[in-house]
Formats: structure tokens, C-alpha cells, sequence
């Protein structure tokens, strides 16, 4: 099809209209042309069914993004990919939201899971694969956030102030990559400011960066009420407007085109990337309603539980590991016997099924010689009440007037997108009553915690106990539109039913449009808990030991306020260890903690958020079923206050007065520790294996265009596995401030016992500059350059220095 004559085929209106969303998740049809509907889903660890955050058709989940960091495999990424588009077709999509490649600047950042490394060559390997996968099937990629957004915090209005070498060394580099390397379709703009612009309507990141130095030839949208303007967002290259209905285009954009704010070309030229996007992905001329669908495949099932293995992290292993299957195992910890599969926010999703690490070991090894105790909870808030509850909704923001709706909801959570209430509300100007019951297990004291993106108060046979509606604040719930959680205390007894009943009332947002509300109920642990879990480790002959974080900490909108593990749980590790030094210590968590009891413990896994398989794919680790393929893809420091950002300036991190500035610079993670002389707790590429490697026969030669290193990997075990080798490079002579050694490529390479295999890697010019900012060019200075060869960024096992002539490449 004729894209140019069918562009100019539509009036000018139009051409307005597929600018901004219809809805939260598609562009309108234009049925006079024969143009379909496009439709976006959220990713980027599946493919959300239903459109709204929470509930809606169920999906494969799959590990999140640090968990495929972790697996240093783009190949696998590739795999991850490809099933993901299969997901979107089944949610009757065209468009996935993904992948997210924002860097790790900072160990607290609460988004921190969905992203791949804190290193940018990690990050874009993994990306192009990851878009190679889902394009190859006709799904846009829209890799995001584009750029700056390495914080949760106030960050719809933040403004990332970073150096143009950083930015083009560090944080572009995955974006550049996946427009050059990987062909992307699309590109999500990020909430914040860059250098003082917003980067909805900044022309330099889009229309001379993205568009002019790399080529870009895709659709540039806005994040979900991440516009803030007209002719601004318009001029500067940004295409679509999401989500709809509009709020800056349409009529508005009409109004500035006759006044001459915006030309009419620059209307059509974005116009014509939505049609290029839409014959990319097949939903140019498809003019039938969508249709979504449940599709659990086999060989889905199959690659969430291997990609699992895959990217756990073998931290420390004393010869515990692989288990046995002989003697009693004590199951202990908050996150045995729940599933941690995801993190929160936008990436979460209703996953088909998920198994706990209790449910894999029961299917492992039979519930016989399995012994369980919970030890201390790890929530941040308290559990969610499950149940079914009826909303009524009112045309009103006072309960007044009749039941214009009534539906159902499957627990006491809900997020409410447009159309609210199949249409018969207006966003911003309703109110809603949820009825249901609760029964306690436990005779006493309960908390009830309730947090709201609107005002809401919960009553218990009528008696009002948590009032999250007089002196609403803003906090951290809710991408930062929702108050903190509030909390009431009341008396429970235990099988007796008690009537629930939640009151919510919309208000006006303040940065994103959301109307949402979440209740808990818990009853509090405590000593007598602890000391449960103790007497079952003693009476075990091995313990395995489940801490770490949820999705509720690890999560969009909200960045963690330390790395400490939360609650009571280092206090349980050390009570166990003492009552049985035979424990494996299970990490769940979206990035790095604090570990107080490290020398103690015999052996630590790092499992991260694995998808729906959870339990499964940590038992095939633990009993030897399948490899730790996991390297670290983020440096776990022994204390928060060694990480890159920490700083006696705010400005620094979190930020302050609105500012948040990169000091740093180009030392970002492993680069950090090494240039602060600090050493890790665990490196950078660390991650051991059940067998052993050697790396040997280090070659490198220069050679016109590029340098290629050669080596030998052997494994030098009794069983099958992999490693990764990894190339840093470092400049010996450089004029500006250069990392001691930057990662610039890497090989995960799987071999059988006593097998060796010679490994090739060219590495270019580029692999050697330095971004120049008064050339604006890449530069690569006469002298000595080092090449080195390990197994993570502290472990290296042979250099070589190789001397280059100066030279300059073009960016």
C-alpha cells in the first residue's frame, strides 16, 4: 500500500485523530480509508490481558527483565521475545510496550527489575535480541523510556540533569542499538524532564538524536499522560499522544495548525510513521473488532521455567549445593509459600498460574520430608483482602443519586481506566461502594491498611477503622497519585464473618489520570513466629531458607528507601543459621540487599521475580535439575551507602527541588566501585556454576576496522554447565575521565565435561572511543588500550594491551 497517497488521501482531521489515543490502549480506526484500529499491551515480562493494571484475561508471565539480564543469553532474550509476540497476538494487539532499558543508576531505584544491567552494552545486546524476537512476528517493539528515567521518585515532573557524554555513552546507548542494530518500531518517551525539557516535546532528543543521528524512521509516543502540551510535543517529533481520549491533541491540535503554531506537514509526516507502524504490524487494513483470548501454551510453560534457571544467580556455594534428595528439609520464610513472579506497576499482570518454591519442592520431592514455617512477614503492606465484593458506582462524587452500575471484583484491588463503569461515569466525577465479608483465621488483633488514588474509608460491621479520606496526602501508591497506606487496628474473631464495606470517592489527579483503591487485612507476627521457625530448622537435617522483597517494594511508581531486607527477616536468617548451619539461603528481590549474615550462610541463590514457574524453576536449581546460568547484571554492594549515587547532596539522589543530577557521570556501576577503591559484596558478572571453567590463551590483534580477541573456555568439572566470559576494555592514555575497564562484549558459553571450545570476538573502533561533545563525534586517541578477560568485573583472568592510532568516527 501507498502510504504517501493514502496519508494524503485523509483530510486533515484525520490525520489529527491518529495522533492521540482512543481509549488507554488503542488509536482510532478511520474506516472512511480502510484504516484499522492499532492496539498497544503492556509488557514486558508477558502480555496483559483486558487493559486495566490489575485483573482482566490471563497471560504467561515471564521473568522480568533483571532476571533476563541475569541470563547474559541474548539468544534467549531472542526466545523471550518471540513467545511474547505470541502473547500479544492472543490479547488481540499489535503493538508491544517493550522492552524497558533504562540503566541501573541506583540500587534503591523501584523499577530497577524491569530493566535489564546497569551496564549500557549488556543492556542493548540483550535489547536487540529481545526486539529481534517480537518484531519477527510482526510486533512493534517500543523500547522505552526515552531517556533519563532511572528513578521513581516524583518522576512525572523530574527534571535528569546529565552530560551529553553520559547520556550518549551510557544511557542512549541500548536506545541506539535497538534503532540501528535492531530496526525498532517504536520509541515511549520517558515522565521527566531532560536538561530542563520535558522529553515529550524535547527536539533534540527526538528530532536530532533519535531521528537525525541514528535514523529512526518509527512512532514516537508519549508514556501514559506523559504529554504536556500541543504544538510543543508536536514540533519536537512526538507522534502519539497516549492514552485517550486526548487531552492536547484533537481539537487543540486542529486550533494550532490554523493559528500557525504547528504546520500542516508536520501533522502529516506524524500521521504518516502511525501508518508505517500499522503496515508493519498488519493492522493497517484490518477493520475487525478485536478479540482477546487465554492461550496457555506448552511451550510457553516450558521456556518461562528454563529462562528461570537461566538467570539465577548462584552467589555463594560452600558444597551444599546441589541438594540432595535425602534427609527432612525445613521450608522456612515469608516467600515460601507465596509466588513471587513480577514486580509492580505497569509490567504486572493476571498470569495463568503461579507456583510457590513451596508447591516446586512438593513436586520435586513429595510433601512427606518437607517441614514448613513462616518465620516473619515481608510486606510492605498488608495482604489483600481476597474475596468477591460488588461495586456500585454513582454519577456523583457523594453517593448521590441512583446505582447507575454494578460490577464484581475478585479482591479488594481495583484500578478503574476509561470507560469506568461500561461508560455511565465520568473519569474524575464518581463514587463507588464495595460490599463484601471477611473471615479471619486467627482470633485478635488485625491491621487494616487501605491506600487510594481518590479519597476511600473502610468500615467492619459498620465501625469505621481506616480513614484514608479526611487529610488525604499524597504519597507513594499508585504511580505517586495514591496516599500512603493508612492503618486501623480492630478485634477479630476467628470463622465468624464480618461485613465489609469500602467507600470511594474520585478526585482530581495530579499528574497521571488514576482511580484506584487496595485493602488489606493481616494479623501481625511475631516472636512466637520466629520461634517456630527455629524449632523446624533444628529438626531438619537442611534448611532452605525463602527472604526477600515482593512486587509491593519492588515496583513502578515508588523507589525503595534502602536495600535492607524488609521487616524482620534478617533476624529470622540469623536465628535459623544458628539453629542449622546447613541452609541455603533463596533470594527474591528486584536488585541488590544488605547482607549482615553473608560469611555465616553456606550458600546463597539469587532467584529474582521468574515468571509463573517460579517454584519449579528454583527447585530444577537447587537439586541440580538445571544449571545457575545467572551472572550478576547489577553490583551488589555490602552497603547502600557504596552504591554510585549515594551522596551527602540530594541533588545527587533522590533529588531535590525538582532536580536530579547524574554527578557521576560515566562511573556507574562496577565502574564506580572500581574508581572508589570499594570492593563489591558481590561483582558485577559474578555468578558461580556446579562445575568448573578455565579461560586460557588470551589473543588480541589489531586489524583495520577492528580488534579481534580470541581464547579458550574448558570446563574443567564433572558435569555439564556455562560461564560467560566478558571483554573489558580499558584506555591506558585517555585525556578525559575513562572507566579502568568498560564491559564491550561478553560469550556465554555451555559445555560438556572435560570439553573445551575456542571462542572469536571482533570488537570495533567504537568499542574503543569516547564520546567528544566539542567534536560531537566519537574519538579514539592514540596509544595503549588494555583488553582483558574474566569472569565478571573483578575476577580477571588475563589482559593484553594492543596500541591504536587516533581516529574519529561519526555518531
Amino acid at each position: 500500500m501507498d502510504l504517501e497517497a493514502l496519508v494524503d488521501a485523509m483530510t486533515l482531521q484525520e490525520q489529527v485523530s491518529l495522533l492521540s489515543g482512543e481509549d488507554s490502549w488503542s488509536l482510532p480506526a478511520v474506516s472512511r480509508v480502510g484504516i484499522g484500529k492499532l492496539r498497544v499491551t503492556d509488557g514486558p515480562n508477558g502480555a496483559r490481558g483486558g487493559g486495566s493494571l490489575i485483573g482482566g484475561l490471563s497471560a504467561a508471565a515471564f521473568p522480568v527483565g533483571i532476571c533476563i539480564g541475569a541470563s547474559w543469553d541474548p539468544q534467549l532474550a531472542r526466545e523471550i521475545g518471540s513467545a511474547i509476540a505470541d502473547e500479544v497476538v492472543s490479547k488481540g494487539a499489535h503493538v508491544a510496550l517493550a522492552p524497558t532499558v533504562n540503566i541501573h543508576r541506583s540500587v534503591t531505584n523501584g523499577r530497577n527489575f524491569e530493566c535489564f544491567a546497569e551496564d549500557p552494552e549488556l543492556t542493548a545486546a540483550l535489547a536487540i535480541s529481545y526486539i529481534e524476537g517480537l518484531q519477527a512476528k510482526r510486533i512493534a517493539a517500543t523500547i522505552k523510556h526515552f531517556a533519563g528515567n532511572e528513578s521513581e521518585i516524583e518522576r512525572t515532573t523530574m527534571n535528569s540533569r546529565v552530560d551529553e557524554r553520559t547520556l550518549r555513552e551510557v544511557y542512549f546507548r541500548p536506545f541506539e542499538d535497538a534503532v540501528k542494530k535492531a530496526g525498532v518500531w517504536a520509541v515511549m518517551t520517558s515522565y521527566n524532564q531532560l536538561n530542563g525539557t520535558y522529553t515529550s516535546e524535547h527536539s533534540w532528543l527526538i528530532n536530532e538524536v533519535l531521528r537525525g543521528d541514528w535514523g529512526f524512521d518509527g512512532l514516537v509516543m508519549s508514556d501514559w499522560s506523559g504529554s504536556h502540551s500541543t504544538a510543543p510535543t508536536v514540533n519536537a517529533g512526538l507522534d502519539l499522544e497516549m492514552p485517550g481520549p486526548t487531552r492536547d491533541r484533537g481539537q487543540k491540535l486542529l486550533d494550532a495548525v490554523e493559528t500557525g503554531e504547528v504546520a500542516s506537514s508536520t501533522v502529516r509526516q506524524g500521521a504518516l510513521n502511525a501508518l508505517r507502524l500499522m503496515r508493519r504490524t498488519g493492522a493497517l487494513g484490518n477493520l475487525q473488532h478485536h478479540q482477546e483470548r487465554v492461550d496457555d501454551r506448552p511451550e510457553h510453560r516450558a521456556l518461562i521455567r528454563c529462562a528461570g534457571a537461566a538467570g539465577m544467580v548462584l552467589l555463594k556455594n560452600e558444597g551444599i549445593l546441589p541438594l540432595q534428595a535425602d534427609g527432612r528439609v525445613a521450608v522456612i520464610g515469608p516467600n515460601a509459600r507465596t509466588a513471587r513472579i513480577m514486580g509492580g506497576g505497569s509490567s504486572q499482570l493476571n498470569p495463568h498460574y503461579q507456583v510457590t518454591p513451596w508447591e516446586g519442592l512438593v513436586g520435586r520431592l513429595g510433601e512427606d520430608d518437607l517441614s514448613y514455617a513462616a518465620g516473619c512477614s515481608n510486606h510492605r503492606w498488608e495482604p489483600l483482602l481476597e474475596g468477591e465484593f460488588t461495586c456500585d458506582f454513582f454519577a456523583s462524587t457523594d453517593f448521590s443519586g441512583p446505582v447507575v452500575h454494578s460490577e464484581q471484583l475478585q479482591n479488594a484491588n481495583a484500578m478503574w481506566m476509561t470507560p469506568i463503569a461500561a461508560g455511565k461515569v465520568r473519569q474524575g466525577h464518581f463514587s463507588v461502594r464495595i460490599r463484601g465479608t471477611f473471615v479471619p483465621k486467627e482470633t485478635g488483633l488485625h491491621r487494616v491498611g487501605l491506600f487510594s488514588a481518590g479519597y476511600s474509608r473502610v468500615k467492619v460491621d459498620g465501625q469505621l477503622v481506616a480513614n484514608a479520606w479526611d487529610g488525604w496526602s499524597r504519597g507513594r501508591t499508585f504511580f505517586e497519585e495514591g496516599c500512603d497506606e493508612v492503618v486501623g487496628t480492630v478485634t477479630l474473631n476467628a470463622a465468624q464473618s464480618y461485613e465489609i464495606e469500602i467507600e470511594f470517592a474520585s478526585k482530581p489527579f495530579i499528574d497521571m489520570e488514576t482511580h484506584a483503591f487496595r485493602l488489606g487485612i493481616g494479623h501481625p507476627m511475631g516472636d512466637a513466629d520466629i520461634v517456630q521457625a527455629v524449632e523446624v530448622a533444628a529438626q531438619a537435617d537442611k534448611v532452605v531458607l525463602f527472604v526477600g522483597r515482593s512486587g509491593e517494594w519492588d515496583t513502578e511508581g515508588s523507589d525503595l528507601e534502602d536495600i535492607a531486607l524488609p521487616g524482620r527477616q534478617n533476624e529470622l536468617v540469623s536465628a535459623v543459621l544458628a539453629a542449622n548451619p546447613r541452609t541455603v539461603i533463596v533470594l527474591q528481590t528486584g536488585g541488590p540487599i544488605e547482607m549482615p549474615w553473608v560469611d555465616d550462610v553456606p550458600a546463597i541463590l539469587q532467584a529474582w521475580y521468574p515468571g509463573q514457574e517460579c517454584g519449579n524453576a528454583i527447585a530444577d536449581v537447587l537439586y541440580g535439575d538445571a544449571e545457575p546460568g545467572g551472572r550478576l547484571p547489577q553490583s551488589f554492594p555490602r552497603q547502600w551507602c557504596n552504591n554510585p549515587t549515594y551522596s551527602e547532596d540530594s541533588e545527587i539522589y533522590p533529588g531535590r527541588d525538582g532536580h536530579v543530577r547524574y554527578d557521576e557521570g560515566v562511573f556507574i556501576g562496577y565502574r564506580h566501585y572500581e574508581r572508589a577503591g570499594i570492593a563489591p559484596l558481590f561483582a558485577f558478572g559474578h555468578g558461580l556454576s556446579y562445575t568448573s571453567f578455565a579461560l586460557s590463551d588470551l589473543l588480541v590483534a589489531s586489524r583495520p576496522d577492528s580488534v579481534r580477541v580470541a581464547f579458550a573456555v574448558s570446563n574443567t568439572g564433572d558435569r555439564s554447565g556455562s560461564t560467560v566470559a566478558q571483554i573489558y576494555v580499558g584506555d591506558k592514555e585517555a585525556s578525559v575521565p575513562r572507566p579502568l575497564r568498560e564491559l564491550k562484549a561478553f560469550r556465554k558459553v555451555v559445555l560438556e565435561p572435560g570439553e573445551s571450545t575456542d571462542v572469536q570476538i571482533d570488537l570495533s573502533m567504537r568499542d574503543f572511543a569516547f564520546y567528544d561533545v566539542v567534536s560531537r563525534c566519537w574519538r579514539i586517541e592514540a596509544g595503549a588500550f588494555s583488553v582483558s578477560l574474566g569472569i565478571s568485573a573483578v575476577d580477571i583472568v588475563a589482559e593484553v594491551d594492543v596500541q591504536l592510532e587516533a581516529a574519529t568516527l561519526s555518531v
